[in-house]
Order: C-alpha cells, then structure tokens, then sequence
C-alpha cells in the first residue's frame, strides 16, 4: 500500500538552515558519543563490558544517516567500525546480539527488533551489499526461535513488535519467502494489541505500564501501516483513531502526548519524554509515505519545529529527558518528583538525565527528518516537507531554496533529463498562495510568468515538468492565531510554529561522575535558573510576526529567527502545591496586577524556559 518511497542520504542532501543544524548535532554529542560515553565507546556491541542491548543501535539510528547526509568521512568510518563488529559477532545461527546461548531465553529480544532496522538504515546508506544476507540470517534466526518456542515475545519486546516490521518488510521485498509472512503473524500474536488498553489512557495514574509508556505509544502509531501488507488486511487508519483518543486525554500544544515516563494527561506542567518526540516523528513520516495523507506531514512538521529543539541545548551537547510546555525552571527537585514515574532531574540538561535511553536515541530526529523532504512514486517526485534540500536522482536535479518554517517563500530550480510530475505539498494553513513558473518544464499555458492567487490553498501542487531547466516559485501567507488549550489557556500558533513568553536564565554547571560516568563541559548537567518573570496572561487579540533571518543557530535561545508580538499583562499565577520552581497547572487568579506591556514571543523551539499556555484577559 505504500504511495511513496523516501530517497536515501546518497539522493538527497541537506541545504542551507537544515544542514547548519546537523552540523550542530555532528559537532556535539550525537557525533561524539563513541568517543566518551562508555555504553557506546565500550559496548558489548563491540566486544566491550558496557551494555549490550539497545543504546549502540538507537546511537547508529541517526548517527548512520548524519553522517552519510553530510558526508563526513570521519563519521561514516566510525559507523562502519560498529556495523563490521555486529557482523563478526553474528553466530553461525544467525543470532545477532550479544549475549551467551544461555542467556537468550530470558533476553528481551526488542534488541533484535532495533538492530535490523538499524542494518536496514545502515544498507540504505551505505548499500553495503553485505546487510540484506546478515539480515534476512538474523530474522531466520529470530523466526525458528519463536516457532520453536524457545523464546517468546515479552517487555519490551511484546511491546514494540511492530519495530521489526522494518526489516521483515526490507527482506520479503529482496526474497519473498513464505517463512516471514510466518515471522509477521507470529510477532502479531505475541504482541501487544494497543487497542486494548484504550481505557487505560483515559485516567493518568503514578504508575508505570508497558502500554501507558510514551515511547511505546509514539512508536505504535505506524503499526498498522508498516505491517497491514505482510499480514494481509486491509488498511483502515486505526492510527488516526488511536491518535485521537491519547490526544483528547493527553495532548500536548506541540501534536505529542504527556508522558513522564507514561501518560500523565493534560496539564501543561506535565513532561513528554524525547525519546517519544523522535519516535513519534519517524511513526509520522513512515505513516505519510505509506498512506500518502497529508495530516501525518503537518503534525511532523508540528513536532519537528518545536518539540525537537525545545528540549536540545543549542550546540546539542546536552538535553532533557522530559519537556514541560510550561517550563519556569530546570533545576533539580530537592524533594519528590513532579513527574507522576520519572526522577527529580529528568527535565534539567544534560547528558543522560533520568536516564540514558534518550542519550542514544534523540539522534535520529533530525536525519530521518531531513530524508522526509522529498519522496517519490514511479515517474513522480513530492516535496514532502518544505526543507532546504538537494535532490539528485535518475536524470533529475531539483534544489529548494527556503527558509521555511521560518518564512513562507519557496524557489525550485528543477534540472531535468526527462519529463516527470512534481508535486508540492502545501499546509493546510496557506493562504494567498502565489506561484510563479518558469522555463521548460511549464505546461503550454505556463511558458509565460504565472501568477495565481486563492485565499485558501491545501493539498497538493503538480506540475507536468519537462526536459531543460525550470524554475518553480511558491509563496503563502500565514495568519498567527490564539488556539484554545484545556483550562482555559491558549497558545499562540503560526503555520507550523508555536509562541511562547521566553523565561530568562542562568545556567549552573554540575560536573561529577557516576557508575563510571563522567559528566564535564560540555556534556556537563544543568540547572536552568530564571531570572526574569513569567507569570503573565495575554490582553490583546493583536499578534504582529517579525521575521529577524535565520543564522548560524537556526532554533537560538538569544537570536530567534521570527517573533511574535502582542500585548500581556501580569497576573498572580501560582506555583504548584509542594514545589517553588514549577507553576500552577492554571492560574490561581486572572486578575491583572501590571500594565499592559509589549512582550515579543520567542518561537517554542528556541526558549528552553517558557510559557506557551496562557489565560486571556
């Protein structure tokens, strides 16, 4: 059922404000993991004594794809060193973990599940014609294991079933033999069917479950549509359903869910865990690419602009575990936890706080996102994702010049050896679209400039591009609007980006060491401390957006690169019964005890403390 097929990192590349933000990530931690955290530098993986489980392949997830999307050299040997030493450690069998014949029966086989998407993401790459034999060797393994039942699907494994669906689905591609369409029915049965915990999600408790954990939830949206073709049913967007259900109880401003570590409701005070905001995000893209809707494009985008570096420092040394919407302070809780099942400092900086899960794993958000710009379906190529982005494939040269989301003008320059459709898909939230075309890929009626206007434009753009050169201009207007939240907040919103009042702060440095981990400058911890006020409420319908130019930091804490403006008033809002560094949930009273004043709101992803849901006056 898959309407379109992504381009790998050899087809297309990063331009302009997206390829500086993967630098940044390549520059810090993501890029330097395997040379200071001992459970990447050290791992089993390798031959080590540190963990041997899923912390190397959640690492090489988004470390493969930054390092092939940049093509640094340095990097790309650095994976190969890993990739060779998981495949000289595959037995003779096909297992492929490493753990002692004794210990397989009791080790969560999540790990099998996370390695062969990794080699698959590694073939896609590299095209290591190595990976399909290892592979489909590993998956033969995994499949005689649980026929035999010498193992079973349980934790995390029962959990994430559908993970493996990646790989199985990338192997009866290449050799469409009956034992994985076996493999597939029996990972469904000893999965988790998500639909049977609905009631569960309805009710937030203290209290932590497999099927209320946040990063399972952001990884089970896509199950359906990574494996409906290989259990043979019909597709019937159970995604959307399921989606609809954790948002009404738990939504988040940014399209996620609250989840500290499972779902803990509505209240903006409340944190969502990284690891769902980047799990979530491939569940979008890989849900766009099979089912071709337009809805999963625009909540990645949601995501990806705000949730995604909200919670990494700007030179992605360092990151939370938990983001908070309504986020006054980052400092260590001295008592009990806020969050209903994390610890006191999973939503201070650092370099695993809480825990070291998302340490590994936040790398693949921006180079999976980066490889959603374009995708492609036969004698048709769809920008996706208005990303500055390169694509060079099959005769055909298109290169999109943009600082979206950030401003809303797009330049195509399409170089083509044949004639093809190119689509482009446009927001929901467009209006005034203006399009200029040009040169030998217009249609007869085009051959001259072209300007159209609508007051609302959604969908899909096409355009019948012939051989030559041509030249595609696309702008839109977007309206800043207040959006409603639960307790009568409101959020402001325009196109893709979400406001907030930024909190100023001074940053603490803590270094210490623990369980043999240290943590100095820069992948030190952090308290954020603030120093400016925060306790306002809007009072005027008035938002004014300045655009500012992106630079050397696209998402800066000091230099966004487009403001809101409007008016706010302070007002006695309340901290949180038991805590001095967390407001209320909702405001104690709306009373305003300032004058209006001009307050300028930073976009959601560049202030790391915030408020983004405010009563209105």
């Amino acid at each position: 059922m898959k309407q379109w097929q992504l381009y790998t990192s050899n087809e297309l590349k990063p331009q302009g404000w997206l390829k500086r933000q993967l630098e940044i990530q390549a520059e810090g931690l993501s890029g330097n993991l395997d040379k200071m955290w001992p459970d990447v530098k050290d791992s089993a993986w390798i031959g080590g004594d540190r963990e041997g489980w899923e912390r190397v392949p959640y690492w090489l997830d988004g470390f493969i794809p930054l390092a092939y999307l940049l093509e640094n050299e340095d990097m790309i040997s650095r994976a190969r060193k890993y990739i060779d030493a998981i495949i000289a450690g595959q037995k003779e069998d096909g297992w492929i973990c490493p753990c002692r014949e004794d210990e397989i029966e009791k080790y969560d086989t999540w790990a099998v599940q996370l390695i062969t998407k990794v080699l698959v993401v590694y073939y896609e790459c590299s095209k290591d014609e190595r990976i399909p034999g290892v592979v489909y060797n590993a998956l033969k393994n995994y499949y005689e294991l649980l026929k035999a039942e010498k193992i079973r699907l349980f934790d995390w494994g029962k959990f994430r079933w559908f993970e493996a669906f990646i790989a199985i689905n990338f192997t009866y591609e290449r050799y469409q033999e009956n034992w994985l369409l076996e493999l597939a029915k029996l990972m469904r049965e000893q999965g988790a069917n998500y639909n049977d915990y609905i009631e569960s999600w309805k009710r937030p408790l203290n209290k932590w479950t497999f099927y209320t954990h946040i990063v399972n939830l952001g990884m089970m949206l896509k199950t359906e549509a990574v494996s409906c073709d290989l259990l043979g049913e019909e597709y019937t967007d159970n995604a959307e359903f399921l989606r609809s259900i954790l948002e009404k109880y738990n939504g988040t401003v940014y399209e996620s869910f609250t989840g500290d570590e499972c779902l803990s409701g509505l209240s903006p005070v409340q944190g969502t865990e990284l690891c769902a905001i980047v799990e979530q995000m491939y569940s979008y893209e890989l849900l766009y690419a099979y089912t071709g809707d337009s809805k999963w494009a625009e909540r990645l985008e949601v995501l990806a602009f705000n949730a995604l570096p909200a919670t990494i420092s700007d030179d992605m040394w360092v990151h939370q575990y938990v983001q908070l919407s309504n986020q006054i302070a980052c400092q260590r809780f001295p008592g009990r936890s806020q969050f209903r099942t994390n610890g006191p400092d999973a939503h201070m900086f650092g370099l695993e706080p809480n825990f070291g899960c998302c340490t590994a794993n936040f790398n693949q958000g921006w180079p999976k996102f980066a490889l959603s710009a374009f995708m492609h379906n036969e004698d048709t190529i769809i920008n996706s994702v208005m990303l500055p982005s390169e694509l060079k494939t099959e005769g055909v040269n298109i290169l999109l010049e943009t600082n979206y989301p950030f401003e809303n003008a797009m330049t195509y320059k399409i170089n083509a050896e044949k004639e093809f459709s190119f689509k482009v898909r446009v927001p929901s939230f467009a209006q005034k679209l203006t399009i200029t075309s040009k040169g030998a890929g217009c249609e007869k009626d085009m051959t001259r400039d072209m300007t159209r206007e609508s007051e609302k434009a959604a969908g899909e753009l096409t355009f019948e591009i012939k051989a030559g050169e041509t030249e595609i201009h696309i702008a839109f207007e977007t309206v800043p609007y207040f959006r409603k939240r639960p307790h009568e907040l409101n959020a402001v919103q325009w196109g893709s980006l979400l406001f907030s009042v930024p909190v100023s702060f001074d940053k603490k440095i803590i270094e210490y060491e623990r369980d043999g981990v240290e943590r100095k400058f820069p992948y030190c911890d952090y308290e954020f401390i603030p120093t400016s006020d925060w306790n306002y409420a809007y009072c005027s319908e008035e938002l004014e957006v300045c655009r500012k130019g992106v630079g050397t930091v696209p998402f800066s804490g000091t230099n966004p690169p487009v403001v809101v403006k409007t008016k706010v008033q302070k007002i006695d809002w309340g901290l949180a019964d038991g805590f001095d560094t967390v407001c209320a949930k909702k405001p104690e009273s709306t009373e305003p005890i300032s004058e209006m004043m001009e307050m300028e709101l930073h976009p959601y992803g560049c202030a790391k403390l915030r408020m983004t849901e405010l009563p209105k006056l």
